[in-house]
């Protein structure tokens, strides 16, 4: 199999990509490229400039942040389809906020952001399927975030009765 019909197979199994219109599809399809890590092999680094987000297809990728007295903390950990990276594609961020490394050997595909965010300012049409989408990442990580948090708190005031 060709790489082209291996990165047009992979992108066609991803829900986000099978509702594109077919010139949409053809547009993400010149950003992107297929990745492949080993496990414990390191995708980005907290502090690293962004330059891609990517999307799971197999394996899992831990998302690790450094606290101060703690060391690496697992923050996330991305499951086949889920989307890592994505602040790189918003306006204002322009470095990572969390380290990744695969857990499993894994393949992801690697979306390049910034042509990803000029084909949303000149399409707007698919800047729109694309930030819609994004917004429902963020959405859903915030979610779990929120839970982290709620857990945190309730054990740190439970060892103090």
């Amino acid at each position: 199999m060709s790489n082209e019909q291996e990165l047009t197979d992979a992108l066609c199994s991803i829900p986000w990509f099978q509702e594109l219109e077919s010139q949409h599809f053809e547009k993400m399809k010149e950003i992107a490229s297929l990745r492949e890590y080993e496990s414990r092999q390191e995708i980005f680094k907290e502090g690293d400039k962004e330059d891609f987000m990517y999307i799971v297809l197999e394996g899992r990728v831990a998302l690790e942040m450094f606290v101060p007295g703690r060391g690496r903390v697992r923050i996330f950990t991305a499951e086949p389809m889920d989307v890592i990276g994505w602040s790189s594609v918003t306006p204002v961020v322009r470095q990572r906020t969390a380290s990744a490394r695969a857990v499993l050997p894994s393949r992801l595909v690697a979306l390049d952001s910034a042509r990803l965010r000029l084909l949303c300012e000149q399409d707007h049409d698919l800047g729109y399927v694309v930030m819609r989408r994004l917004a429902n990442v963020i959405a859903s990580r915030l979610l779990v975030t929120r839970l982290q948090l709620l857990d945190m708190f309730a054990h740190s005031e439970s060892g103090n009765d």
